[in-house]
């Protein structure tokens, strides 16, 4: 009898072991509660508030030493004059020089050298640039516009919480429609993106003050940049509606 009991004892504690096991493996599996993926975003246009401008110095001489010693001066030149400027940031960029071949032809030696100008006073700039192709001979190589990171970050705290507004109206909205009566955020990610079209120089409206004595003025007008907002993530489905 005592043997009898000693081994219904031990399958009895084997059975709630395995049942105990059981219980642990489904918690693991099946989640506390529903979820659903959710999406919001918000989209603003800003005017861009900084032009760009990269310019280039050329120089080709039989001599290496005397094509970089002439850019060299002109770039000086063309740094002192931008530093005079309010506003302007100018630093010097690339610097290359290579040997030219022509056949029938003694080769010579290119040296080219940029500048990389930022400014937010558009028209300062413009007549910079004009004043630089037409008294030190840089060419333009590039022309663009961006939103200056003080902008960027109000605009994006603004659409951050226009997005999210959006994610919870849409929480809600799934959460009602497959029957519970309520929901809590998840895990959320939130991310930004913007698409700056540049404008064409010769569309370009806003003109610049002509320099004394120099050519037409570059006309700049810096376009827009288009901000996008993005919140993802999961919202947790509680209370299931009674039918």
């Amino acid at each position: 009898m005592t043997l009898f009991r000693a081994l219904a004892l031990g399958t009895a504690m084997l059975v709630a072991a395995a049942n105990a096991d059981a219980a642990v493996d489904t918690a693991l599996v099946v989640p506390a509660s529903p979820s659903v993926a959710v999406t919001g975003a918000a989209t603003g246009t800003f005017a861009n508030d900084r032009m760009h401008a990269m310019l280039r110095i050329e120089a080709e001489n039989a001599s290496a030493a005397s094509a970089a010693n002439d850019v060299n001066a002109r770039m000086t030149r063309a740094l002192a004059k931008a530093k005079a400027v309010a506003g302007v940031d100018a630093k010097s960029a690339g610097y290359s020089t290579w040997q030219q071949w022509e056949k029938g032809r003694p080769s010579k030696w290119k040296v080219v050298q940029s500048v990389s100008l930022t400014a937010q006073d558009f028209a300062a700039l413009a007549a910079l640039v004009s004043r630089l192709q037409d008294e030190d001979g840089l060419l333009v190589s590039n022309l663009s516009f961006s939103i200056s990171p003080e902008t960027r970050r109000k605009a994006e705290d603004a659409l951050t919480r226009e997005a999210i507004r959006a994610w919870q109206q849409r929480a809600t909205t799934a959460a009602d429609a497959l029957g519970y009566a309520g929901w809590r955020a998840g895990r959320i990610n939130i991310a930004t993106g913007d698409i700056g079209p540049q404008p064409r120089v010769e569309m370009m409206r806003a003109q610049a003050a002509a320099p004394a004595g120099g050519g037409p003025p570059i006309a700049v007008e810096g376009g827009t940049t288009e901000i996008t907002v993005t919140v993802s993530g999961d919202a947790l489905l509680d209370t299931l509606r009674q039918r």
